[in-house]
């Protein structure tokens, strides 16, 4: 198992401060965000042990699984043996998504040596070939899409940006599924004639972000028009969302503001600014109180103060630094934010086994920067 040396990862930083210095002029007309603040040792080391406990874990097990004969009658970790653990297939992919980033953000950690293990163990090219045939077998077209997918994208992107020998065997395994899920998402896309407006796993915008961002790591110029095309045909005339109405009692995501999130990625700032006026006349938002911690549905709303918070960076990232309603939406994303990290538990497993990803995501920033 190699590691990156002091060495290396300084002269990353180097090349990263260089590369600033030369982002056009164009790009400053939106909001600089702050760096995002780096977790404190012991909440990445308590998040990665969040994931590192589960990836492995393959009872219990939530499945969604098409069975054609008594042959498929098979336990989690033959079906789909890279990613069985963490209560289904797509906490999974993200809680191996998590230790990858938080392995590449702190990569001489206590965590590190444990989170490079589990992803030695899981990304094989056994493992992934077994993947793609589930994934591909007939009456499986509609498995994870798009939630799932979107998160096995962003877990493939934040490989392929890693300065590291291991991350760049790991994507080297992980590209033949890659690849099967960039097909099923560009052959159902243009057939897909609305988007789904769900706070949950069905949501078409919030899949959408994680895919354009996938796209453009991917330099797959085809799947990036595809992706960014279909955005526009379902988000650019939409007015005066609802927000007032959410959520619905078992969200983790937010409807508008996760189309305002995924928008904010494909228009100028001024654009944008005007569009978001007109969908989001008004942002009013309070944390929200889980009732029951050991219900994993009511969970959810954990997650969703989380996510929340990080669509709202996304949105003031986008927008003009002179646009009035920057600092009401930093100190509502703030507070949510706050309220998320506090309802993180590993108490209770149904619950509690995603969460880390989602405070991975945004503390460091993921949606804002590479």
């Amino acid at each position: 198992m190699t590691h990156t040396t002091p060495a290396r990862f300084l002269a990353r930083a180097c090349g990263v401060c260089l590369r600033a210095l030369l982002i056009p002029s164009a790009f400053l007309l939106a909001t600089p965000m702050p760096s995002p603040t780096p977790l404190d040792p012991t909440s990445a080391a308590r998040f990665a042990r969040l994931a590192l406990d589960c990836v492995h874990k393959e009872y219990p097990n939530k499945i969604a699984h098409a069975m054609s004969s008594d042959a498929d009658a098979k336990p989690p970790r033959e079906l789909t043996p890279a990613f069985y653990g963490c209560y289904d297939w797509h906490s999974c992919v993200h809680g191996h998504w998590l230790l990858a980033r938080l392995t590449r953000l702190n990569p001489y950690a206590d965590f590190a040596p444990d989170a490079r293990a589990a992803l030695s163990r899981s990304l094989t090219p056994k493992n992934i070939q077994q993947e793609v045939l589930y994934l591909t077998t007939d009456g499986r077209q509609t498995f994870e899409r798009p939630y799932g997918l979107a998160w096995l994208l962003q877990l493939a992107a934040e490989l392929r940006e890693w300065d590291d020998p291991d991350a760049r065997q790991w994507s080297a395994n992980l590209r033949p599924l890659e690849d099967a899920v960039v097909t099923r998402l560009s052959n159902w896309l243009p057939k897909l004639q609305y988007p789904v407006r769900a706070g949950e796993h069905s949501n078409t915008a919030f899949a959408l972000g994680l895919i354009i961002d996938y796209a453009r790591t991917a330099k797959n110029a085809a799947f990036t028009t595809l992706t960014e095309s279909r955005a526009r045909d379902f988000y650019l005339k939409d007015k005066a969302c609802a927000l007032a109405y959410e959520p619905s009692g078992e969200d983790f995501l937010s409807p508008c503001l996760a189309e305002a999130d995924v928008m904010r990625r494909i228009l100028p700032s001024a654009d944008f600014a005007r569009w978001l006026t007109a969908f989001l006349p008004s942002v009013e938002l309070q944390p929200t109180r889980v009732s029951d911690v050991t219900d994993g549905k009511l969970y959810h709303l954990a997650g969703l103060n989380l996510s929340r918070a990080w669509m709202l960076e996304g949105i003031i990232s986008a927008l003009p630094s002179t646009d009035k309603r920057i600092s009401k939406l930093r100190t509502t994303a703030e507070t949510l934010r706050a309220a998320g990290i506090a309802a993180i538990t590993a108490d209770h497993y149904e619950g509690g086994h995603w969460l880390g990803s989602f405070a991975v995501y945004l503390t460091s920033g993921r949606g804002l920067s590479r």
